[in-house]
């Protein structure tokens, strides 16, 4: 049973032998350890079924402890064992989020019986979640597209976070949807019908964004009129999304560091502090690993942000969802501007996958508006995308330098077809071929029949 395992706490080194025993002689995966601190330890570096804690103990009590836990991983179930046998203790125990409880001298019949109950709990979880899985439709995850293998990981990073609230760190070049996935992200997290704040670092004046952040009370600086609330106390119970977070000067990161740490903001001009619950999802496009090296990003704010991390990829990376996202952008589009685009044509779509994209996933979709803020009746054709996708230094297939005789094949046939709104006979005597080379033709390079209806 190693993927459910077991965490023992207690002082006492004696039941730790005789417990420790008795579950692996049972075929359980168990560790113990003698106090709360090294618990806390424990927990960072694994991820628990169980976890039956002492009630009384030095430094950290059992209760300490179960609301430590519960605040790191909410699916972890947590047992008070008390040699006490107060009810009063039990109750306190069950009220602030106890599995169940467990009185000493133990009962092992008993204790594998809460065992096994959580572990077919987890087992009927893990079941639930697989189907869910199975049945949802992995071209798309809420808002994102895309079926890649980069994608998928994305998506199954938000699947096994959504019953927590880590603070997530997302990578990634401009324009690749970094803000659009810790939307999805909040959407899929217990705090979904609390604010989701989204704060661009980046552009607002370094003197402001302290205020911003925490609010100011009245009279703090010229021009602080009346007291105001920051986006931190806005988002409460819900999460905020810091992005450009690199852009943080040295001496706002403090404070940043301190609300992660203690959940406690302090709004400008005020000497009392406010506890505050939000969640931190954080984005950068820059390396934050040599921002540390230079001395302009703290290392201890740096890894308060990176308990979960991920790369949103570039669209180069991803080009397979290319013809995805297009189509999304097409339906969305459509919608706003009450018009039928149905498709985009072969030799567009040829060019979209074969340009570098240095915008990413933004730039994509505003080629695509471009093309309907440009008048296209059904359908979106090569001569409605921009000019540098057209041009011959983004592979234009039919560029002057290209002598790609198949490319340039293709894009003449399929242009003669949309000259003779798909006449067949009028376009071979365009080309000077015969009629059975452009039939033949057309099922080589796979031109589609919808070509010679527009």
């Amino acid at each position: 049973m190693d993927s459910f395992p077991i965490l023992f706490v207690d002082d006492d080194q004696q039941i730790l032998n005789v417990v420790t025993t008795y579950l692996s002689r049972n075929g359980y995966s168990v560790d113990a350890v003698s106090n709360g601190l090294l618990a806390l330890e424990k927990i960072k570096q694994k991820e628990y079924a169980a976890i039956f804690t002492d009630l009384i103990m030095p430094e950290i009590s059992g209760l300490d402890l179960l609301k430590s836990v519960k605040e790191a991983s909410p699916s972890t179930e947590v047992i008070i064992v008390t040699g006490y046998g107060t009810i009063e203790s039990a109750i306190e125990a069950l009220k602030r989020g106890s599995y169940d409880y467990l009185q000493k001298p133990i009962n092992f019949e008993r204790l594998k019986i809460l065992i096994d109950r959580i572990i077919e709990k987890k087992n009927l979880q893990l079941e639930n979640f697989l189907f869910k899985r199975r049945l949802k439709d992995r071209y798309n995850y809420d808002q994102l597209v895309g079926k890649s293998a980069k994608m998928q990981q994305i998506y199954e990073v938000i699947d096994r976070i959504s019953s927590g609230s880590p603070t997530i760190l997302i990578r990634g070049e401009s324009g690749t949807g970094k803000e659009l996935v810790a939307n999805v992200i909040h959407q899929n997290s217990v705090r979904k019908n609390r604010p989701f704040i989204p704060v661009n670092c980046g552009a607002i004046a370094e003197g402001l964004l302290e205020s911003e952040l925490f609010g100011h009370v009245k009279g703090a600086f010229t021009g602080a009129v009346k007291d105001t609330m920051g986006l931190f106390k806005a988002a409460n119970g819900g999460t905020i999304f810091l992005d450009e977070i690199a852009e943080v000067q040295p001496s706002l990161q403090v404070k940043l560091l301190r609300a992660l740490q203690e959940r406690k903001i302090r709004p400008v001009g005020d000497p009392r502090e406010t506890e505050v619950d939000v969640r931190v999802i954080a984005a950068t496009n820059k390396n934050l690993e040599e921002a540390i090296r230079n001395k302009t990003f703290r290392e201890d704010l740096y890894y308060r942000l990176n308990v979960i991390s991920f790369h949103m990829p570039s669209l180069r990376e991803i080009k397979e969802d290319i013809p995805h996202l297009v189509n999304h952008f097409i339906k969305k589009f459509s919608q706003d501007s009450h018009r039928v685009v149905t498709r985009i044509m072969p030799e567009a779509l040829d060019l979209l996958i074969k340009y570098d994209w240095p915008g990413n996933v933004r730039q994509l979709e505003n080629v695509i508006e471009r093309a309907f803020a440009l008048g296209i009746d059904d359908a979106i054709h090569a001569e409605d995308l921009p000019p540098e996708l057209r041009s011959m230094n983004h592979h234009n297939p039919i560029g002057e330098d290209n002598f790609n005789l198949t490319d340039n094949e293709k894009v003449l046939i399929t242009r003669a077809l949309r000259h003779t709104k798909g006449n067949k006979a009028e376009a071979a005597k365009l080309l000077g071929i015969n009629l059975t080379t452009v039939y033949r033709k057309m099922e080589k390079y796979r031109i589609s029949e919808d070509v010679e209806q527009n």
